[in-house]
């Protein structure tokens, strides 16, 4: 009797598994992974616009590329609304692998953080806080380094099927947001946490 209810327990954890694809990311799910990375990448390259401008640059095939990708992302009408809701549409379908899934929230919550220095630099254009424009210039630059060091970052560690889920508070808010096993029945529907909560309670 006992080894048939684990037996049983073992095929519901596994039908679970198929609802909610926690597998090892195959060699195309880590290369599809990367991909949402090009939604913060394609709206982060206005703070590259001084380092990206200058004639060595511009001489860079991989400048030339993201040129080219980035005149084909404005071309799309509405283009960033639509990669937004894409990829929060996408990274709730649980048969989607997990690192893609992970990555398509962190992708949203890396472009989401950009929005801030953009925000703070309106401000202080409103109060008239006119800084050097060498000061200017750094910041921007300061600021698209370290989205290039994020995307590396994020890049790198999902070529080798590691999660990066080292980001400073954007990846603890990604973690909060992934579904997990507890959350579906053993039908695949999803339990409200209202539910999950009364069912420890008892």
């Amino acid at each position: 009797q006992k080894a048939e209810e684990e037996e049983k327990q073992a095929a519901l954890a596994a039908a679970r598994l198929e609802i909610l694809n926690e597998k090892e990311p195959t060699t195309s799910d880590r290369f599809v992974s990367i991909l949402p990375y090009l939604f913060p990448l394609m709206d982060g390259l206005a703070y590259g616009r001084f380092l990206l401008s200058t004639e060595d640059a511009a001489a860079n095939p991989a400048v030339v590329f993201l040129a080219v990708l980035y005149g084909l992302y404005r071309a799309v009408p509405f283009s960033g609304f639509i990669a937004f809701f894409a990829l929060n549409f996408l990274a709730g379908t649980p048969s989607i692998n997990r690192l893609i899934r992970y990555n398509m929230q962190q992708a949203i919550f890396v472009d989401i953080a950009l929005f801030f220095p953009g925000l703070a630099g309106g401000l202080l254009g409103a109060l008239n806080l006119n800084f050097p424009t060498a000061i200017q210039e750094l910041s921007t630059d300061a600021i698209f380094v370290t989205l290039l060091a994020v995307l590396g970052y994020c890049t790198v560690s999902s070529l080798f099927g590691v999660t990066p889920d080292k980001l400073p508070l954007i990846s603890n808010s990604v973690n909060d947001r992934m579904p997990t096993i507890d959350m579906f029945d053993d039908s695949g529907s999803f339990i409200p946490r209202q539910l999950r909560q009364e069912e420890g309670d008892e």
